[in-house]
């Protein structure tokens, strides 16, 4: 006959201890627990206090009953995971696992907790070498008070006996990465003054994607060039309002443009660790988080490209018009080297392409383009020989175009992308084209001076070549001319 009997489970009080110890990487992080249980709690506003001897954590939220304390302190509770949602504010609880009040343990030797909630009021010490004495009991001191009318509902949490500090600054970092400073009715200050929310200043990109196990939504901030910095790199992703971590998304391999993405991405159905610092990578849900953000990050990819573009063309333009404006003056030195006998008055263009907005305008560049090629037919049917440009059929959105005139003639001068392989420049009758992909300008193009110097080095040797193609050292001797003038002044 078999006999069944039932060995009693026990835990030692001290492994308590330990998993609060252990719980969290950084200590810092039972702060913002804190503050995110007086979230929970329906409070809305929360005084954090940090000296050198002591933290509090104060809120005015819905306090405790003793009921309520007997269930603060069963370890593991599920009481949020039943009930997710606040009675008051219907706020999305951000605790689940009922264990992080024994992480204080890991930088204190004593943690208070006081409540007060309508007529009951209410102290319990946690004492640390009291806690692990073996023979000690698995209870802790309660001591009933008479209620505060002044108080009010509320609880405050205190840590004595700091076995660690905790500087305000960072406290202040943690507790704007890690409470929901966003949400109404929710105000957090620490020693006395206001935490708010940080904001980026920056290109947004907002998105809203769906999966099978909740939204996905968020916005994506390309930060200016000149706000880059290498701190608090990529995206935060927050569960309930709290980021949990920050990733880039595969934004890792795009060099250096990867420092200007910030931001961040609100996925509630993601399961986390336990002490908040991660997610369950394998599961279902994180994969099917990561398929929807490599969709959002492409989208950013190309938000950021044309970004890069347009201030790029900016740049271009403004080198450009510099070049012109300096070779207007050298031509106005040097009639004779105008190509068509005429002292010149400059005139500035504008930027655009085959994309631009105006299609007067893009028409007006085609008949430019088509005079060219229909003049250098004329120079050619003359004996006039120029080595062989690529035919330009279409310009891209990114050309950019300025006009320089001689007289009732002039030139027009097209910065485009011809490719890493193509020429550094070329001409097509009256049109000069200058090649952005060309390793020469990409190195000339990186600062405003030498941008400027090797567009004007180009412009003036084309130039130079149109006034008399068939001899080149002569053409040479010209550009030099107008080069040192053009910068004379400089």
């Amino acid at each position: 006959m078999e006999i069944t009997t039932y060995l009693p489970v026990s835990v030692d009080k001290s492994h308590l201890i330990t998993i609060g110890e252990r719980l969290y990487a950084e200590s810092i992080e039972l702060i913002r627990e804190l503050v995110n249980n007086a979230y929970d709690a329906d409070a809305t506003l929360v005084k954090v206090t940090v000296t050198d001897t002591s933290v509090s954590v104060e809120d005015n939220g819905a306090g405790m009953d003793l009921d309520g304390l007997r269930q603060y302190f069963i370890i593991g509770s599920q009481e949020k995971l039943m009930k997710p949602k606040s009675p008051v504010f219907r706020r999305d609880r951000i605790g689940q696992f009922g264990i992080g009040k024994f992480a204080t343990l890991s930088a204190c030797q004593r943690f208070l907790v006081l409540t007060q909630k309508g007529g009951f009021a209410a102290r319990v010490t946690f004492d640390k070498g009291e806690w692990s004495r073996p023979d000690g009991e698995w209870r802790l001191p309660l001591e009933i008070l008479r209620p505060d009318p002044e108080r009010g509902d509320g609880t405050t949490v205190t840590l004595s006996e700091l076995t660690k500090q905790f500087g305000p600054q960072d406290v202040e970092r943690k507790l704007i990465e890690g409470a929901p400073l966003k949400a109404p009715n929710f105000v957090v200050t620490l020693n006395g003054i206001g935490i708010r929310p940080k904001s980026l200043t920056g290109h947004p990109v907002p998105f809203l994607e769906g999966t099978r196990f909740g939204p996905v939504t968020g916005e994506i901030v390309i930060l200016p060039a000149s706000a880059v910095a290498t701190e608090d790199l990529g995206v935060e992703v927050k569960v309930k309002q709290v980021t949990v971590r920050r990733e880039l998304f595969g934004a890792e391999i795009w060099g250096k443009v990867a420092a200007r993405i910030r931001g961040d991405v609100n996925a509630d159905f993601l399961p986390v660790t336990s002490d908040r610092s991660g997610f369950v990578l394998d599961s279902a849900e994180y994969m099917a988080f990561q398929q929807t953000m490599q969709k959002v990050m492409q989208e950013v990819r190309a938000v950021l490209g044309r970004l890069t573009g347009q201030r790029e063309r900016r740049a271009a333009a403004r080198a450009l018009g510099e070049a012109l404006e300096r070779i207007t003056k050298a031509l106005a030195r040097n009639p004779d080297f105008s190509p068509f006998g005429a002292i010149p008055i400059g005139e500035s263009g504008g930027i655009g392409g085959a994309a631009a907005p105006t299609p007067q305008r893009q028409t007006a560049i085609d008949r430019t383009i088509e005079a060219g090629k229909a003049s250098e037919k004329q120079t050619v049917a003359k004996g006039k020989t120029r080595k062989k440009a690529p035919a330009v059929k279409r310009l891209t959105p990114d050309a950019v175009i300025r006009r320089l005139k001689f007289g009732q003639s002039g030139i027009s001068c097209c910065l485009d992308h011809f490719g890493e392989d193509g020429p550094e420049c070329f001409s097509e009758g009256t049109v000069v084209y200058i090649n952005r992909d060309h390793p020469l300008y990409q190195r000339e193009a990186k600062k405003t001076e030498p941008h400027t110097m090797h567009l004007a080095r180009l412009l003036t040797q084309e130039i130079a070549l149109m006034k008399d193609p068939r001899n080149p050292r002569q053409a040479f001797e010209r550009q030099s001319k107008l080069l040192r003038d053009a910068f004379i002044d400089g």
